[in-house]
């Protein structure tokens, strides 16, 4: 990394696996001139697989969270690389029909969580290890700004933050940080200038979403919380704890409207997926036979909850109604993030291998595209 992290070999570990188990600017001059050298050019030169209609293919190391943008039918994946001695990252573009790459941005920094504006114009990338956040104009591929985050908690360390998420009707960015406690910061999504720090957040803020009936956010912490935040006010109107007194890891969530159920994933403590009343944070269920769940999706049209389970190396696709298992898809080592496509057909994830001990990736990472109306065997062994 460009510049030494202060963080104890706890603290490093710790951070790798929220980070997607995902002030002062710079100008795009100043960008340039730091751009890392002897970066991979191209990714992984291995041919696509394909298994019972599912696509396979390796793309390079160190890759997290993919995001599908509607306005040019494509894929964008975050690499922060992690290869011994290199510096810097990518964010990759592919077709999202042969998951081949189409284009590439080379930046200074690791990337790691991603969002989109409402019109897929610009992507924002977190740049969790040296605390910033980076806005990308897709429609040249142009680094057009970065934040420092530079703020240091009661232990000395900055901040590091994971999940950014956009907000349309508010035009801003929230940007959950690992620290204890934790912050979320709100940044103006056209100027990338700091608005608001929202402080007393819980132990490690992980999973951010909006519910989309009230505005409100929602974040997630690993002491076990589940916080409700006005997004005019930046107050936390309600803090919950749905799996009680049991210690809990909460990641990430999944919105359904219809039933007015909040989904939430713990990969690590209660290795489930709660399924929570978002008005009172009472808990109303669970989908043990999730296990170890990390990602998850709601298909409203479908029905389906799609989940990552990290450790089993599988994609579980779940019915969103009787929560009975419908489909399980292979995708080891370890599955990580998903994405949609816009007609709602294709599931996208991306993999993940172990890091070693230096917190590097073991392994090229890959891509995986799963058609949601090609029938599969459960657990298909991959290629």
């Amino acid at each position: 990394m460009p510049k030494a992290v202060n963080m104890t070999r706890l603290q490093k570990s710790s951070a790798a696996a929220l980070l997607l188990l995902a002030g002062a600017g710079l100008s795009t001059s100043a960008l340039a001139q730091n751009m890392p050298s002897g970066l991979p050019a191209e990714p992984a030169a291995s041919a696509a697989v394909q298994d019972n209609g599912v696509l396979y293919r390796e793309l390079t190391r160190g890759i997290y969270e993919v995001r599908y943008n509607p306005r040019d039918d494509a894929l964008y994946v975050a690499s922060a690389l992690a290869i011994p001695g290199v510096k810097g990252g990518i964010v990759y573009k592919l077709n999202a029909d042969t998951l081949e790459p189409v284009g590439a941005i080379h930046t200074d920094r690791g990337n790691f969580a991603l969002a989109l504006n409402a019109d897929g114009s610009r992507l924002y990338a977190t740049n969790s290890l040296e605390h910033s956040v980076t806005a990308f104009n897709l429609e040249d591929n142009s680094i057009i700004g970065r934040l420092d985050l530079n703020e240091v908690g009661p232990d000395g360390n900055k901040f590091g933050p994971r999940q950014v998420i956009h907000d349309a009707a508010n035009g801003a960015l929230y940007i959950g940080a690992v620290g204890d406690p934790g912050v979320i910061w709100v940044v103006d999504a056209d100027t990338l200038q700091l608005r608001h720090t929202i402080r007393e957040a819980g132990k490690w803020v992980t999973g951010l979403a909006i519910h989309p009936r009230t505005g409100d956010l929602y974040a997630a912490n690993g002491g076990g919380e589940i916080l409700v935040i006005d997004t005019a006010s930046y107050a936390i109107k309600r803090r919950f704890r749905p799996a009680g007194d049991a210690e809990a890891l909460l990641l990430n969530f999944a919105f359904d409207v219809d039933s007015n159920r909040l989904y939430v994933t713990d990969h690590s403590k209660l290795k489930t997926v709660l399924i929570v009343n978002p008005d009172t944070g009472e808990k109303i269920g669970d989908i043990p036979e999730a296990g170890e769940s990390m990602a998850i999706l709601l298909h409203p049209q479908r029905r389906e909850l799609y989940v990552t389970n990290r450790e089993r190396g599988t994609v579980s696709v779940w019915d969103a109604d009787t929560h009975a298992l419908k489909r399980t898809v292979r995708a080891g080592p370890n599955p990580n993030s998903l994405a949609l496509s816009a007609d709602g057909q294709t599931l996208f994830v991306t993999v993940k291998t172990p890091f070693t001990s230096t917190y590097s990736a073991s392994g090229v990472e890959s891509i995986v595209r799963i058609p949601l109306d090609v029938a599969a065997p459960p657990a298909a062994p991959r290629p």
